[in-house]
C-alpha cells in the first residue's frame, strides 16, 4: 500500500491533469457532450498506453543510449522541478510547449486526444522518466502490478476530471485551479528536488 500510494501521488502530482483542464475546455468549445467524453476517455487512454509502454520499454531507451538510471533521476528530476516552478507561476502551458502557433494548431485539428492532450501536455517528460525509474527501483513483480495499478488509477482519474471539467471550472473557477495547481506545483518541485539530492547522495556515499 505503501509503494501503491506514493506512486500515485507522484505520477498525478507530475502528469497534473487539472492543469489541463483550462486547455481541454478550451479546445472542447463548441463541441457536443458526447464528443466532450469520447474526447476526455480517448486523451486518459492515450495517456495510459504511451504511460505503459514508457514503463515497461523504458529501461530499453537506456541500454540503448548508454544512460546510466542515476543520469535520468537526476535529468529526470530538473525536468520534474521545473514543471513545478512553472506551475507556481503560472506558465504550465508554455512550459509544455503550448505556445501561440501550437494552440492554433491544435484548434484546427479535429481530433486532441493523443496530441496535444496526451502529449506533451499530461504524459511528457517528466512522467516518462519517473515511470522508468519506479521500473528499475522495483525489480520484483508484485511490485510492478502494484505500479501498473497506480498508473492506471492515475488515467482512470484523469478521465474523470477531464468528463468533468466544466463543472469543475464552475465550482472552482479559474483563481481555484490555479491556487490547485500552485500547491500541486510545490510538490511536484519537492518531488524534482527529493530524486536530484538522493540520487547525488547516493553517487557521493559509493564513492566514499
Amino acid at each position: 500500500m505503501e509503494l501503491f500510494l506514493m506512486s500515485f501521488g507522484a505520477l498525478f502530482s507530475v502528469i497534473n491533469p487539472l492543469g489541463t483542464l483550462p486547455i481541454f475546455i478550451g479546445l472542447m468549445k463548441g463541441k457536443e457532450r458526447k464528443a466532450i467524453n469520447e474526447t476526455a476517455i480517448w486523451t486518459a487512454v492515450n495517456t495510459l498506453i504511451i504511460l505503459v509502454i514508457s514503463f515497461f520499454l523504458g529501461k530499453y531507451i537506456l541500454y540503448f543510449f548508454g544512460i546510466s538510471l542515476e543520469s535520468l533521476k537526476i535529468a529526470g528530476g530538473i525536468i520534474i522541478a521545473s514543471s513545478g516552478f512553472a506551475l507556481l507561476s503560472g506558465n504550465f502551458t508554455k512550459h509544455k510547449g503550448m505556445k501561440k502557433r501550437e494552440k492554433d494548431d491544435a484548434f484546427k485539428r479535429s481530433d486532441v486526444s493523443l496530441t496535444p492532450l496526451a502529449i506533451p501536455m499530461l504524459a511528457g517528460p517528466g512522467s516518462i522518466s519517473l515511470l522508468i525509474t519506479f521500473y528499475q527501483e522495483n525489480p520484483l513483480a508484485s511490485d510492478k502490478f502494484i505500479l501498473l495499478g497506480a498508473i492506471f488509477l492515475t488515467c482512470a482519474l484523469t478521465a474523470i476530471l477531464l468528463i468533468s471539467s466544466s463543472l469543475i471550472m464552475k465550482t472552482l473557477g479559474a483563481s481555484g485551479i490555479n491556487a490547485l495547481s500552485r500547491i500541486i506545483g510545490f510538490v511536484v518541485i519537492a518531488i524534482g528536488v527529493e530524486y536530484v539530492l538522493s540520487t547525488l547522495l547516493f553517487l557521493i556515499d559509493s564513492r566514499i
